[in-house]
């Protein structure tokens, strides 16, 4: 399983004393999100499994097309 941290409270007087708690060992500082570990990579795997399937399918005319457009938003050019 794999752990997550506790959820940190807004307020700041709340905030305040969990840190206290979870300094002096009252309460734990993780929690179990009940998500097995290999569940967690095999999506990882098909994330990146994705991405290759989409390329390969894409002509290379679609993807200088997504190339430009990308670049033009990141660095503001006017297409």
């Amino acid at each position: 399983m794999t752990i997550k941290r506790t959820p940190r409270p807004r307020d700041p007087i709340q905030l305040g004393k969990l840190m206290v708690d979870i300094a002096a060992g009252a309460v734990p500082d993780g929690v179990d999100d009940g998500k097995g570990q290999d569940e967690a990579e095999m999506k990882q795997s098909r994330a990146r499994k994705g991405g290759a399937t989409r390329a390969d399918k894409l002509s290379p005319d679609k993807r200088k097309a997504i190339a430009n457009r990308a670049a033009n938003k990141r660095w503001g050019n006017s297409p």
